[in-house]
């Protein structure tokens, strides 16, 4: 299970310090949230920021591009230190496609996010590409949000097509992560978990980590077999 405090819910005063406090939590991943203020309503930080963080941990940089115009960002990022870039579905084709292909070209894993009001159908064409795919378990833009429950068919659903398709992406979940709700998605299939409020707004990171990593690992290990995968609730 991977744990990946995002940088969202830092302290923008003291980026630094609270990128090295999550290096030393015993987290897996720092996820990076890149807003444009077009593709959501909402601006955070860009190539330059994530360049000055990378010497201060060797976490993987997992960057979420919640952007209008990705294309113009994929190199800035990957010199920046980016080890990981996540996309979205919404964007449409031939933008996906060209923007996933662009990623692996760079050297990167490649990764495409699907937002809850989109059908997770529309994910089904590029799973061969994809390292990672994303369900986004509120709607993007802000932290804090509360999880919406009617994303988790969506979670396995992805897992099934893994499952039956024998392929090797995983599954992450950003949106009202808590040690509950990562539970919640580790029972259906999620293995990567994204989380700003849960985990940085406790005084003992390292323990709000652990915490987060036993209760998905617990919900993981009570799934039974061949579990039944749940018809996708008003996603159309």
């Amino acid at each position: 299970m991977i744990i990946a405090p995002s940088l969202l819910a830092a302290n923008y005063a003291r980026l630094g310090k609270d990128t090295e406090r999550i290096s030393r939590s015993g987290a897996d991943w720092l996820h990076l949230d890149i807003m444009d203020g077009h593709f959501v309503p909402n601006l955070s930080f860009g190539p330059s920021v994530v360049k000055t963080l990378r010497p201060l941990t060797k976490l993987f940089f997992d960057v979420h591009l919640m952007c209008a115009r990705p294309e113009i960002l994929l190199e800035p990022f990957c010199e920046a230190g980016a080890d990981q870039i996540t996309v979205h579905v919404e964007l449409g084709e031939p933008v996906v496609t060209q923007l996933l292909w662009k990623i692996k070209s760079l050297g990167l894993k490649a990764g495409l996010a699907v937002n809850p009001p989109t059908a997770i159908a529309l994910m089904q064409p590029h799973l061969e590409q994809l390292d990672l795919l994303l369900v986004m378990t509120v709607n993007p833009g802000f932290g804090g949000q509360s999880f919406i429950h009617e994303t988790l068919p969506k979670i396995q659903q992805a897992a099934e097509w893994r499952r039956t398709r024998q392929l090797g992406y995983r599954i992450e979940v950003d949106g009202g992560i808590n040690p509950a709700t990562a539970a919640e998605c580790a029972s259906a299939g999620a293995d990567t978990f994204v989380s700003g409020t849960a985990l940085l707004s406790r005084p003992n990171l390292a323990a709000a980590v652990r915490r987060m990593r036993q209760a998905a690992l617990k919900a993981r290990g009570d799934q039974l077999p061949g579990r039944r995968v749940i018809p996708e609730l008003n996603m159309v």
